[in-house]
């Protein structure tokens, strides 16, 4: 398709707002809702890269990998041209039919029976941490909760044997890698290079923690079900889209229930609804703020030209407040069925693989409080850590009483 052959196409309007600026990146509410107003599509001519924040074309976009395709990469950087400056994950920068038959892999290790496994483990652990921060009262819900419970508790069962505090350093990287070449990109980069080998050497396989789920991702490569030498990098691939966006989601829950006590204690008479109100949590705050795809070629979506070739960013953190989609769309509400509907966790072939451990971690460590603390509210003012394409807390101040 050319725009000459089909001239009822319109060019894709300019949004002249970069959402990687500092103050957009600490309030992104504002480019969003100019970015769901000016068009289904937008060019935004800083990055050379179009734009979707409206929650249909966004779907569609996640969806169609025949013409928006992940092999370019999820981020905004081309991983098949020169100077890329992220290497490729091996299952989320693939198409079908090859992703399929890896994700088909990979799903095949995280067994029902592992699951369970890893259920009580989340348990055991959440019930320990839960009694520790409601006895203590006044606690920061980023470090004593949502950090706290994840890297103790996933990192345990991966079976990755690396430092808590500089595995959050290399995910600031990773994130801020998936975006712009900018001051975050460049301070995040300076921050991670003294660690970077050890990181590195922590996922290959003579380091890997015997009985742990990175084990069965490199028994499978042996197996054949990877190509050689990618497991390590798979295991990678899973840290990464495992650890900081549950952090995120699991903060900004608390945030949600400690600013609104009609939810609070809605969910303390209803505890069922634990699994709803992180649902609803990261569709408001979706932690992966934004991901990109590449158009495959010359195409149109909602009757805007889209040339071929070109980065296209997905903004979900904009389509899941979308009006036209939520009714009421900016408020937090746990009664609402959002599960499978906003799509923080993607959509289509791509949907996040570790989404259903994610859900796990949340209900394990937010239903451990539910039942033990009788309050939640704010005891200071929250605070956002600035990264590119991920939308998380820095500081969390809890009271929490009984």
């Amino acid at each position: 398709m050319s725009h000459a052959a089909n001239p009822a196409l319109i060019e894709a309007p300019v949004l002249d707002m970069d959402p990687y600026s500092e103050e957009n990146l600490e309030n992104p509410r504002p480019f969003q809702t100019a970015l769901r107003d000016t068009g289904p599509v937008v060019w935004i001519e800083k990055y050379k890269m179009y734009a979707v924040g409206r929650h249909e074309e966004l779907r569609q976009v996640m969806s169609d990998y025949r013409r928006f395709t992940t092999t370019g990469g999820i981020g905004m950087s081309d991983i098949r041209k020169p100077g890329a400056w992220r290497s490729p994950s091996p299952i989320t920068e693939i198409d079908p039919p090859r992703h399929t038959a890896v994700r088909g892999s990979m799903m095949k290790i995280l067994s029902p029976l592992v699951i369970r496994q890893w259920r009580e483990v989340f348990e055991r652990k959440a019930e320990a941490l839960a009694e520790i921060v409601v006895e203590r009262g006044e606690v920061d819900g980023v470090k004593d909760i949502a950090e706290a419970f994840v890297l103790d508790a996933f990192l345990g069962v991966l079976g990755v044997d690396f430092s808590k505090e500089e595995f959050l350093i290399i995910g600031d990287m990773n994130f801020n890698q998936q975006g712009p070449k900018n001051e975050l990109f460049r301070r995040s980069e300076e921050a991670a290079a003294g660690i970077m080998d050890r990181y590195q050497a922590a996922i290959q396989r003579e380091n890997i923690l015997p009985g742990g789920f990175a084990e069965k991702i490199l028994q499978a490569e042996d197996a054949g079900e990877f190509a050689p030498g990618t497991g390590p990098l798979q295991v990678r691939s899973f840290l990464r889209a495992g650890v900081d966006t549950t952090i995120a989601g699991i903060g900004h829950t608390l945030n949600f229930l400690a600013r609104d006590p009609g939810q609070w204690d809605a969910l303390r008479r209803n505890p069922a609804r634990t699994k709803a109100a992180f649902e609803e949590a990261i569709r408001l705050e979706s932690p992966a703020a934004n991901l990109f795809r590449t158009t495959a070629a010359d195409t149109e979506l909602s009757g805007v030209f889209m040339r071929g070739d070109t980065k296209v960013a997905m903004f979900m953190g904009a389509a899941n407040r979308d009006p036209r989609k939520f009714e009421d769309a900016d408020r937090f509400d746990i009664a609402r069925e959002s599960a499978g509907i906003h799509l923080a966790l993607g959509h289509g072939d791509h949907i996040c693989i570790g989404q259903n451990i994610a859900r796990l971690e949340a209900e394990c460590i937010l239903g451990a409080i539910v039942r033990r603390a009788a309050t939640l509210e704010l005891a200071g003012e929250p605070r956002y850590r600035l990264v590119n394409t991920l939308r998380t807390l820095e500081r969390l101040p809890l009271r929490l009483g009984r």
